[in-house]
């Protein structure tokens, strides 16, 4: 149970067993990474719920609780389908819920032409007005919900604003989006929303190992994969590019990080003298902006240090000037927030416990259950020769070959945390990789073959060159996700229904653009559907200029991805040029050429033959896959015979060593040895089958 963060009421929150486990591998600079993990409830607005005139909204609010639902479908088919089982359902019905509600009073294919028209009709407050009184209804009240609703009396006429029992109701809103330069997109969310919990578990280093299936017990018995993917933190603290702590207030996590008094490491923050400080909190309501922490913190240059010995103060939303430009990088080391707050991490593992119904001494297996990596896209700027990425929608699905043609690029757009646009080298931060790239690449499609986890990816920045998004995009998904069923995250239920289209080939005069390889994007039907378990109206959130961005300007589109397949050209060129095309596996190596030259075997990506590569079958029957295997055996015997040898040493001198010690390294040299035959066994091949190999 929890107080609404506006609102002086209380309300039942529902959890859900199984959370989801979002990984974004290959995330390019400015794609999202830390955002994914960031509590959207920080970036609500709330704000009273209108009417325009109680008395006639009530009239047309009543006689869409009225009205006969059965007559919305487009065919006889659909009427019957549906209604084998009895009438339609009133819309204040316990059995009707408030996302059906929603559903009904959203346009939809299925339904005819005069029924789309009647909703579109309906004035934008009415919805949020029908959903209050829906979320808010109680079943005793029967069909007179209107005595227990009312608008205050201001200057002798009725008011505006909604209230429940002579209390204001509250809705509340995000933004997704800004329209023009400065003005947000504002949406409201279902009255019955509540942001999802989060953990962060990693954000730019992870380590991570894949696991047979048949290995692991107290997996959920919906996860069907042969392999998993587990992944820990390779860091104590995260390197934050806090880019909302601009405006005060926002942010309020990267406030409270950088009101810490004992130790922070910042970079590209302003340097505040006294003098400064000293004028911003004369300025009372701007000052006030800030959260409390924030506040006290400047405070204490003032108030704390009277004799003005503390020469300098860094504050949130003022990032270091250049030329009297601020920068767009600021950045800081944020304490790793599972670590400040373990009771989160033990909340969310305990609950999969009790869920799953895990004994107290096993372990809590949370593998990798989605994979959405984020992309930065860029509108073109001729002026500086910057070409569009903005090809992509809020939400693509590839499949293997052509989501691996993107991580082998990683391409990214002008993003604050570079200097530039171009390639990240592949996988990403390719100047901090001194492994070459192809022993990453054979890992990471192996990884992928074997644990079937469907490729995704979100935007951040621009979605064609017209609508500029930010990271609303990142923080949006997650929530989404996590309101999506193991079967609805599958892509083939997603393209079944028609939530995914496939993107086809761009016409440019006579020449024909690969838009292909941009794989599938969400539909309509995907945002009314799947966007309505978070807002009223999911409709008007991304419309058909977002979804299909070709649509903003052809030429644009079709330059943004012919600047793409020339990135592939000139990036896959580069692994011919050096030799490292040799120890691509043969998937890899197929689409390296393919990148390159634009065929491999006389075949591109689309040829049934080059598809096969990159299935599980076909990895597990594979020469280079066993040799992978083989080679990981051999490392493993290495490994153990080197470890009893060391052991054996020890022992040769045990008048060095005390009589506890060497009764400890014998139990070790028994385990060591015991590993070993294991090991060297045939049967331990057939072990490691469903593993990385080496």
């Amino acid at each position: 149970m929890e107080k609404h963060p506006q609102a002086p009421s209380w309300r039942l929150i529902g959890t859900a067993g199984e959370g989801v486990f979002i990984h974004k591998p290959c995330t390019v600079s400015g794609g999202g990474k830390s955002e994914i993990s960031k509590p959207i409830g920080d970036y609500m607005q709330y704000g009273p719920i209108y009417t325009m005139n109680f008395e006639s909204d009530a009239r047309l609010v009543d006689q869409i609780f009225e009205k006969d639902y059965s007559v919305r479908w487009k065919s006889a088919k659909q009427f019957e389908d549906r209604y084998q089982s009895g009438p339609s359902r009133p819309l204040l019905s316990k059995d009707r819920s408030l996302g059906s509600v929603i559903k009904l009073l959203t346009e939809s294919e299925e339904y005819s032409v005069d029924y789309n028209f009647w909703v579109r009709k309906l004035p934008p407050h009415i919805h949020a007005l029908v959903y209050a009184i829906k979320r808010l209804y109680q079943p005793d009240w029967d069909q007179d919900w209107r005595k227990y609703f009312s608008v205050d009396v201001v200057n002798g006429v009725p008011g505006h604003e909604l209230k429940l029992h002579n209390r204001r109701i509250v809705g509340s809103y995000l933004r997704v989006g800004l329209f023009g330069e400065h003005g947000w997109r504002t949406f409201k969310v279902r009255q019955d929303f509540s942001a999802a919990a989060k953990v962060q578990t990693e954000d730019d280093i992870s380590a991570s190992i894949v696991v047979p299936g048949r290995r692991l017990t107290g997996l959920n018995s919906k996860y069907t994969a042969p392999s998993y993917k587990f992944i820990a933190n390779c860091e104590s603290r995260l390197f934050q590019r806090p880019d909302d702590a601009v405006h005060r207030g926002l942010d309020k996590q990267a406030e409270a990080d950088l009101a810490r008094r004992d130790v922070n490491f910042v970079s590209n923050y302003e340097p505040l003298p006294r003098k400064t400080v000293e004028e911003m909190l004369s300025k009372v309501v701007d000052f006030d902006a800030f959260t409390p922490p924030m506040q006290s913190l400047l405070q204490s240059m003032i108030v704390d240090d009277p004799t003005g010995e503390g020469d300098f103060i860094v504050c949130s939303d003022n990032p270091r000037r250049i030329d009297g430009v601020p920068s767009k990088n600021p950045r800081y080391l944020q304490d790793r927030p599972d670590l400040v707050r373990p009771i989160d991490k033990y909340i969310a593992e305990m609950g999969v416990r009790l869920y799953r119904k895990i004994p107290a001494h096993q372990p809590v297996p949370l593998p990798v259950n989605a994979v959405i990596a984020g992309r930065r896209n860029n509108p073109p700027e001729p002026a500086k020769k910057i070409r569009s990425l903005a090809v992509y929608g809020p939400i693509h699905y590839q499949e293997l070959p052509e989501l691996f043609m993107d991580f082998i690029c990683s391409l990214t757009g002008k993003s604050p945390s570079t200097t530039g646009a171009g390639s990240e080298g592949a996988l990403t931060k390719g100047p901090f990789n001194a492994l070459r790239t192809t022993a990453d690449l054979n890992a990471a499609l192996v990884s992928m073959i074997l644990t079937q986890l469907p490729g995704f990816s979100s935007a951040a920045g621009h979605v064609g060159p017209n609508h500029r998004f930010d990271h609303d995009i990142s923080l949006l998904v997650p929530e989404v996700w996590c309101r999506m069923s193991e079967d609805e995250r599958e892509p083939g239920y997603l393209i079944e229904n028609k939530y995914l289209e496939k993107v086809g080939d761009t016409e440019l005069g006579e020449e024909k653009i690969p838009s292909r390889r941009l794989g599938w994007r969400i539909t309509d039907r995907f945002v009314k559907h799947f966007f309505a378990r978070i807002f009223d109206n999911p409709d008007k959130v991304f419309d058909h200029a977002i979804l299909q961005p070709e649509t903003q300007d052809r030429a644009s589109f079709a330059d943004g991805v012919q600047y793409i397949m020339e990135a592939y050209q000139r990036v896959a060129q580069q692994y011919f040029d050096d030799g490292s095309i040799e120890d691509a596996c043969p998937p890899i190596r197929a689409l390296l050429s393919i990148m390159a030259h634009g065929n491999y075997d006389g075949k591109d990506e689309t040829a049934p033959e080059i598809r096969q590569m990159f299935t599980l079958d076909y990895l597990l029957s594979s020469e280079w896959y066993h040799e992978r295997l083989r080679t990981r055996q051999q490392r493993d015997i290495q490994l153990w015979t080197r470890h009893v040898s060391s052991v054996e040493q020890a022992l040769a001198q045990p008048a060095r060593l005390e009589p506890a010690f060497v009764a400890e390294l014998k139990n070790r040299l028994g385990a060591a040895q015991r590993e070993l035959d294991r090991v060297r066994r045939a049967e331990y091949l057939n072990e490691l089958t469903g593993t990385l190999g080496a």
